[in-house]
């Protein structure tokens, strides 16, 4: 059963299987993010991802950089990510012509951000999530 179904920008709908919520800067106990400290927070999200689906493939949604208007600090402008970091493993029908939707599905495990705990449902979800090409990112699986 899925969690909720995200209509892409394709027309494919997706249905989300599984997910962690967490917040972007939750373990941040003093300084501030800039931009290298997001670039390994990223970096180590996909790790993650990669380490909880091993035989899915795992791609990020690039996340919006904010620089807000604060003074720089010691290590360069402040940079923000948005609020939450969300893992979680889509599937839909076989994205091969050969396939049949019986046996086949695909699959495909995503890293993105976004401001709130909500989860996307429908056409309600960010841009860059439903604009994702997922004939060419996702895999096909025999069930």
């Amino acid at each position: 059963m899925a969690l909720t179904r995200v209509l892409l920008s394709s027309g494919r709908s997706i249905e989300l299987s599984t997910v962690r919520l967490s917040s972007t800067y939750g373990g941040l106990l003093e300084g501030y993010p800039f931009r290298r400290f997001n670039d390994r927070k990223l970096e180590r999200a996909l790790a993650d991802a990669r380490d909880a689906a091993p035989s899915s493939p795992v791609r990020l949604v690039a996340p919006v950089r904010e620089l807000p208007d604060v003074p720089p600090g010691a290590f360069g402008p402040v940079e923000t990510l948005p609020a939450v970091t969300c893992v979680g493993r889509f599937t839909s029908g076989p994205v091969g012509a050969d396939r049949d939707a019986v046996s086949y599905y695909s699959a495909l495990t995503l890293v993105w951000f976004q401001a709130t705990p909500v989860l996307p449902s429908g056409e309600d979800g960010d841009a860059a999530l439903r604009d994702l090409p997922w004939e060419r990112l996702a895999e096909d699986f025999e069930l």
